[in-house]
């Protein structure tokens, strides 16, 4: 048996007591105006560097060997590099998720901390980024990529397709490329989770069918996809492009499903049984797309929270394909057990957002 005290399928009773995988979201507030994304409209909340301090000897004790740093945008708190060398300076593993407005400013003190750095960037022109992410910034945020290869630090691109850039997937291959990137993946935009990506119940529905595409859209996707599967067979075969050909037809599965097309592809997920998601707020949550029930009382620890009743029942209904979340999941992730405990950031494409 593999390190990890919690056995994949065993006792859903069982409490966890080892978290190779955390992420942390430093912030709630965010300098990007994504179409699919709300932190920017509310976003207020902040970790503090105390509030680190106290987190950390129970992410020691639960063994955890990759931090995922994340938002909102990690890089707008103010001591995001003092957090970074505080779990750094304990052996972790760093991982940073950014929007990459400010990664060229700080390129060189990221490249020093951070094991491996993900930018998430949806478009492949100055245009098309402005109308996605709503800032004029494609330039300055390839520049940052840019810069922390130099730095020789492992940067991948993390793409969101949605209706405004499915055509363009093999010209954000070739951008990759370009910037030097070491992976590129790609994740479908999530139109079906209400909580998501600091949603509200507000969530609206012309949102979601801007966002979405269209049965129009579908063969021409598919076309796409197919074309590159022959166009592309080298990336595939490096790894550049992080899914297999397979994978990558799952995002046209999905669109269709919302489109009351067909089912959606179902999904092999246990990221709640070696990873949790803390919040600004110090919410625990099992994974990004699932909110962790509140703590019950205001005095309590990470490990508390890992194993209230509330948290083992959620675990129990995720496990157990109970929760609705789970079925159009766009970023589930399976990890055999005995890898669980060795969980390194150069292996987890597809962990987080």
């Amino acid at each position: 048996m593999s390190p990890l005290s919690f056995e994949v399928g065993s006792d859903p009773r069982h409490a966890l007591h080892s978290l190779p995988l955390a992420t942390l979201h430093l912030t709630e507030r965010c300098n990007s105006r994504c179409v699919s994304c709300d932190y920017w409209r509310h976003g207020r909340d902040d970790m503090t560097l105390s509030s680190i301090r106290r987190l950390l000897p129970e992410l020691l004790g639960l063994q955890t060997q990759t931090v995922l740093i994340s938002g909102g945008e990690p890089l707008l708190h103010p001591e995001w590099p003092q957090i970074a060398e505080l779990l750094r300076d304990r052996g972790m593993s760093l991982w940073l998720v950014t929007s990459g407005l400010s990664l060229a400013k700080h390129a060189s003190r990221a490249a020093a901390l951070f094991d491996a750095i993900t930018v998430s960037l949806d478009g492949t022109t100055p245009a098309m980024y402005a109308a996605i992410r709503g800032l004029n910034a494609f330039d300055k945020v390839c520049e940052g990529i840019r810069r922390v290869v130099h730095e020789g630090v492992r940067a991948s691109i993390r793409v969101t397709v949605q209706r405004m850039n499915y055509g363009a997937l093999p010209k954000f291959v070739d951008l990759a490329k370009t910037l030097g990137a070491a992976e590129i993946s790609f994740l479908a935009a999530d139109v079906a989770n209400a909580v998501a990506f600091g949603r509200d119940s507000n969530f609206r529905d012309d949102v979601a069918t801007g966002l979405s595409l269209q049965p129009a859209d579908l063969p021409e996707f598919a076309a796409i996809l197919h074309t590159m599967e022959r166009t592309h067979a080298a990336d595939f075969d490096s790894g550049l492009i992080a899914e297999s050909p397979r994978k990558l037809r799952r995002l046209h599965d999905y669109f269709a499903a919302v489109c009351g097309l067909g089912a959606f592809p179902p999904t092999r997920c246990n990221a709640p049984e070696f990873s949790a998601v803390i919040g600004a707020t110090g919410r625990v949550s099992p994974c990004f797309f699932i909110n962790g029930p509140l703590p019950t009382t205001s005095v309590h620890g990470l490990q508390d929270d890992l194993n209230a009743a509330a948290m083992i029942d959620l675990r129990r209904k995720i496990r157990a394909g109970c929760r609705p979340e789970c079925t159009t999941c766009v970023c589930s992730l399976w990890r055999d057990p005995q890898e669980l405990s060795a969980f390194r950031p150069e292996r987890a494409s597809h962990a987080a957002v």
